[in-house]
């Protein structure tokens, strides 16, 4: 281009044919001749030989200069494979293992961003730049530390990244939307199928009459507000859907799974876009999507396998035949990157006793020969170091067999001098090929290119409204609504408790998870663990939900533990009691009893034992509940259901009908575990698929 460039501006120079055409020019040399006053150069009538020489450098210095400062990658006319190549060409090494880097946003400063040519932050489980942070607070921060990025030598922006796995979960006023495990609930009739078609096992057949679609449509207006949100405080990535198939309720991290099904989950990823918007037609197959400034970069977790786990251990071995490994965890993945998601992060676990995080064969290998995904490969946190056991006891080789399987967005919260350091020196000796970098680079400014960042580093102010807005919590309420399942309805089919009358003299309500919004939402909000109580952001508890919902004439008494004579003795129509887990997250929520927490099985006793009553079980899981099921007379699994506590009592007054299916199996005891629909023996005390349907009341039926 240089040279048709020169060409044309030759003609300019006729018939100074015996000029001498300089090969190059300096910078400050073209300034002073644009600086240079024509009449000094002899612009007077007569003009000698000299000056109209000097007037011919002149043209063709400028057109040189021109030429000269025409980069490609700054050029968003050009394909994104070119503005990729034209950068990395011009990358040193310093500048592409930069790239490679992610740390926590405690750690950046715009001098270490600019510096050390970082690629990405992140905002770890309650990383905040300030409690109860408003959206503006958020945004000043990621542009300060894009103001480094942008004055590197390249001008490459960062991507900075954040948990949204439930809504912008780690901030203060955003909506929070059910946890991944009521989403998968929320299922639709089939008109009509052959049920044989759908299922290769028999067992899963002779069930399949029980089934329900879920309402993907759902699913992707979530990820659309979910995206909005985050976007409203300056950040363009979501470390979400988590894909995992959770194939043991013992695991931690099951309520960040959809179903023990995959083909729920893989109907589900219809979240991602929602989260990146939807790819056009003949898009590439395999290649990252993002819309625009409305949309995020989603990421498919944790490649793979992570939710089949021996005993529901987090990030311990899964041990599986290839094949189960691919019917059952791989299939997910293939929907995600047909949909053009952006980015897949790693599984801390292991299969059959190679780690994840060093498993070439699985995340080169297949996800990205086989599967052909174009997208960047990130690590989880400190994922690297988890490589050996202990962690970080060789972190040489460690970095080694990360990048060496395929990670190419590594990371490394606080020490990622250590990373930069260790990372050169293979590369420098040879033991990580060059080739190997810039694979890496090219996926992570591809990505880049592709979200429009180069054009729009900065936030879009415009959008600080929508975080919590009317239209998202009126969204989530309704996914609240539709993911609620009805295990019980009264103690005979003919006679049912729900809908439950909204005039009453008197009603009572029980249960640590009554009033509790910090017990609602679950883990991965505000915090990594989450937190108990009603301060954490704004929501509606079940308990205000319930007082909002019942005649104004009916009195409604809360009492978190009753005892046996405050119920016998205090005239209650009906008793509604709440109970279930406090929140958790990842190792800390692994469980080998999956038991109600105290004291809620003693309050159901106490008041079960006494009243009619309606049992609301709030939970991550199925827990054990079959010794207080005769008790009982209506058992809803509300899951956790978020700051939308509305949703519940909508259907539980009868505003509208239950429609939600299980999603995964209800065991009777934990020594069952692990059971799945479809595995011999199959003995649950409520099935997959199972929910009883209620319809919703009309004027007089109050």
């Amino acid at each position: 281009m240089a040279i048709a460039s020169l060409e044309g501006c030759r003609h300019l120079l006729l018939p100074f044919s015996a000029i001498r055409y300089p090969s190059s020019s300096s910078p400050s040399a073209v300034a002073h001749l644009k600086k240079t006053n024509l009449k000094e150069l002899g612009g007077s009538k007569k003009m000698g030989n000299h000056s109209m020489a000097m007037i011919g450098i002149l043209f063709l210095l400028l057109c040189i200069a021109s030429e000269a400062e025409y980069v490609a990658y700054k050029d968003p006319k050009r394909p994104v494979n070119v503005r990729v190549r034209d950068l990395v060409s011009r990358m040193t090494l310093d500048e592409k293992i930069g790239q490679m880097v992610q740390i926590e946003r405690t750690t950046a400063t715009a001098d270490i961003m600019k510096n050390y040519c970082i690629g990405s932050i992140l905002s770890g489980g309650g990383s905040v730049p300030a409690p109860q942070a408003t959206p503006q607070t958020w945004i000043n921060m990621v542009n300060e530390f894009q103001k480094g990025s942008l004055a590197t030598r390249l001008g490459i922006p960062l991507i900075y990244g954040i948990d949204a796995v439930h809504g912008h979960n780690n901030v203060y006023g955003a909506t929070i939307f059910p946890h991944n495990v009521g989403l998968g609930v929320t299922r639709r009739d089939l008109c009509s199928f052959d049920k044989h078609s759908l299922f290769d096992n028999e067992d899963l057949a002779a069930n399949a009459f029980v089934l329900l679609l879920l309402d993907p449509y759902l699913l992707k207006r979530i990820g659309a507000a979910t995206a909005l949100e985050v976007r409203a405080t300056g950040i363009p990535y979501s470390f979400a859907p988590c894909i995992a198939v959770c194939r043991d309720p013992r695991w931690g991290r099951c309520y960040e799974s959809y179903s023990e099904d995959h083909r729920i989950v893989q109907m589900m990823t219809e979240i991602i876009p929602g989260l990146q918007g939807t790819p056009p037609k003949n898009y590439p197959k395999g290649y990252p999507f993002v819309a625009g400034k409305r949309n995020v970069a989603a990421c498919a977790k944790h490649f793979v396998g992570d939710g089949g786990t021996t005993r529901g251990i987090n990030e311990n071995n899964t041990v599986i035949s290839r094949n189960g490994l691919m019917s059952i965890h791989i299939p997910a993945y293939i929907n995600s990157i047909n949909k053009g998601v952006a980015t897949v992060m790693v599984s801390y676990s292991s299969w059959n006793g190679i780690k994840m995080h060093a498993n070439r064969d699985l995340v080169t290998g297949v996800l990205k020969n086989t599967l052909k995904f174009r997208g960047f490969v990130i690590s989880d946190w400190q994922g690297i170091d988890r490589i050996t056991s202990p962690p970080h006891a060789n972190y040489s080789y460690s970095v080694q067999a990360g990048v060496h399987a395929g990670i190419d967005m590594v990371m490394v919260p606080y020490e990622f001098k250590e990373f930069i350091e260790d990372l050169k020196f293979q590369v420098n000796n040879n033991i990580i090929p060059m080739t190997r970098i810039d694979d890496a680079v090219r996926r992570i400014l591809r990505v880049k290119f592709i979200m429009g960042l180069f054009e729009n580093p900065y936030a879009d102010q415009s959008l600080v409204n929508q975080l919590g807005s009317q239209a998202h919590r009126e969204l989530a309420r309704e996914a609240v609504r539709k993911s609620l399942v009805l295990l019980k309805n009264g103690k005979s089919a003919h006679a049912p408790l729900l809908p439950l009358p909204k005039k009453a003299p008197k009603i009572l309500v029980a249960g640590t998870n009554a009033d509790n919004l910090g017990y609602q939402c679950g883990g991965w909000t505000i915090q990594w663990q989450g937190v108990s109580g009603n301060d954490l952001t704004r929501g509606t508890t079940i308990l205000s939900a319930i007082k909002n919902t019942v005649d104004p004439a009916t009195q409604v008494i809360f009492n978190e533990n009753p005892d046996p004579n405050f119920v016998k003795s205090g005239g209650f129509s009906y008793a509604i009691v709440v109970v279930g887990e406090p929140p958790y997250a990842e190792t800390f929520g692994d469980s080998t009893t999956l038991t109600i927490d105290e004291p809620g099985t003693s309050t159901i006793t106490n008041v079960c034992g006494a009243l009619k009553c309606v049992v609301i079980v709030v939970s991550g899981r199925p827990l054990v509940i079959e010794p207080y099921l005769a008790k009982i007379d209506a058992l809803v699994a509300a899951w956790l259901p978020g700051t939308e506590g509305q949703g519940v009592a909508d259907v539980l007054f009868g505003d509208y009908g239950f429609t939600g299916k299980l999603a995964r199996t209800w065991f009777k005891s934990v020594d069952q575990l692990p059971m799945n629909v479809g595995d011999p023996h199959y003995d649950p005390l409520f099935p997959f698929g199972f929910g009883l349907k209620t319809k919703p009341l009309r004027g007089t039926e109050y």
